[in-house]
């Protein structure tokens, strides 16, 4: 038998990745381009077309393709794919993909919200534009009612790329229960809203993320170069892939995954956590189906935001001379930089701080770090705190996270993406748990850290 040979196909908010990984799960080769959201009509949606193409072309392009024997496709959430297979390839598709991000969504949000489950049900809060998959579907349900008649599955993004690889319709609970109003954890079962809206058919019942749901079709290997004994897997939500890591390794002692891209999103592995869905506090679902306590923001979007309304045109500096700087004359920003998300969000954000700064960097360094311990507060935190994704490439911020957490030990994903790696592991999900590579984080050291924090909580108060 050859050696096995795994591609992930990992599609951000941001950025869309392949990554082919050894059976050691250490990179091969790799590729990213930028994920467009077009603007067209009938609203804001995914490029899938534009995803397809370059996933095609870049797989042509690679003389490791053939080699491939496992793929494993993972998806930011709350996006979903209305499909109806029996109809020719233009039309199965029968609604664009909706973007999350779009806000005008509201029109049917009275009778939407009768009919959306109680937080208790869900562990999923109210939140913004379509960020609650339920209500995006309920709006396409209305809004284009014969289009959305015409779809025989509703299949979650991940799924829908398996779909595209395969010819083979399934679904998945981690993006099912990502904030979704469709998912009632507690009972590893649909929501009182599909039961209502009749959807659970059209849903179809979950595949474990581990198992081979089927192999790549003749067309798609014809056209990439892909063999057509390549396996393809359940698939799983991107943050649930970095979560996943841990969740085989740390011998049930108590731990927090920072995940961080677009969103960074806390992941905390202790039991009853008290969660407040007014702080952007929710549960995810991990593959095995149980609830996993989580609190989120923006934070990249805001880091980029923050840097932009600060910085323009001028070099900016995240050195430690420029952090002590702002710390010592206490600029600084107050959320809410991303549109109605996180603990703060649809606060009025405050800006204290000359315009035009050289330390935009540090401002918005200073910004996530606070964030980030005000979040692992509201968890209740404790144990090893990992942090995976964007932010480990700024050390200065994961510093100040630990000086903030001077009672827990901080660790940085030396890998280049977690989610990849956990990703990875599903193809080989009865194979021994490959070793954990990290890098301890150690405090900074500014004397003027908690007088700055004390600031910033008062202007938030």
């Amino acid at each position: 038998m050859s050696e096995q040979v795994t591609l992930v196909f990992d599609i951000g908010k941001t950025h869309v990745k392949l990554q082919v990984v050894d059976c050691n799960l250490q990179p091969l080769i790799e590729a990213k381009t930028k994920n467009q959201v077009l603007q067209g009509q009938p609203y804001p949606q995914a490029d899938v077309e534009g995803i397809w193409h370059w996933l095609v072309a870049t797989l042509s392009d690679w003389t490791i393709t053939e080699s491939i024997t496992d793929i494993v496709v993972t998806t930011h959430g709350a996006t979903a794919a209305l499909v109806n297979p029996a109809l020719s390839h233009e039309r199965a598709l029968t609604l664009p993909i909706l973007d999350y991000e779009y806000n005008d969504i509201n029109e049917f949000a009275a009778e939407y919200n009768q009919l959306r489950p109680d937080f208790s049900e869900t562990f999923s809060p109210a939140l913004p534009a379509g960020l609650n998959l339920g209500r995006q579907l309920f709006w396409l349900s209305r809004k284009f009612p014969h289009e959305f008649a015409q779809a025989s599955h509703i299949l979650m993004y991940p799924q829908y790329w398996i779909w595209r690889l395969t010819g083979h319709c399934s679904t998945e609970v981690t993006s099912l229960g990502c904030h979704t109003d469709l998912w009632a954890p507690a009972t590893k079962q649909y929501s009182s809203l599909v039961k209502k809206l009749a959807w659970s058919k059209r849903l179809g019942k979950p595949t474990s993320a581990w198992l081979e749901v089927a192999k790549v079709q003749a067309s798609v290997a014809h056209l990439t170069g892909l063999s057509a004994h390549c396996r393809v897997f359940g698939g799983l939500h991107d943050s649930n892939a970095s979560y996943l890591r841990y969740l085989q390794s740390q011998n049930k002692q108590d731990f927090t995954v920072i995940s961080s891209g677009t969103w960074t999103i806390l992941m905390s592995s202790a039991q009853g956590v008290s969660l407040d869905e007014s702080k952007d506090m929710l549960a995810n679902v991990d593959v095995n189906g149980h609830p996993v306590a989580c609190a989120r923001f923006m934070g990249g979007r805001e880091y980029e935001t923050i840097c932009a309304k600060l910085g323009g045109d001028v070099v900016q500096d995240e050195s430690e001379q420029a952090l002590l700087h702002v710390l010592q004359q206490q600029f600084m920003v107050t959320p809410d930089f991303s549109e109605g998300n996180g603990p703060f969000g649809g606060k009025i954000p405050v800006i204290q701080a000359p315009a035009k700064s050289q330390y935009a960097q540090a401002i918005a360094t200073l910004y996530c770090a606070l964030m980030i311990d005000y979040q692992l507060s509201r968890l209740n935190a404790c144990g090893n705190i990992y942090i995976e994704g964007a932010f480990i490439q700024n050390r200065l911020m994961c510093q100040l996270v630990a000086q903030l957490r001077q009672d827990q030990s901080l660790y940085l994903s030396s890998d280049g993406s977690g989610t990849v790696q956990g990703a990875a592991m599903l193809s080989q999900w009865h194979k021994a748990s490959a070793a954990l590579h990290h890098d301890r984080c150690y405090a900074s050291e500014f004397d003027e850290l908690i007088a700055y924090k004390q600031h910033w909580l008062t202007l938030l108060s």
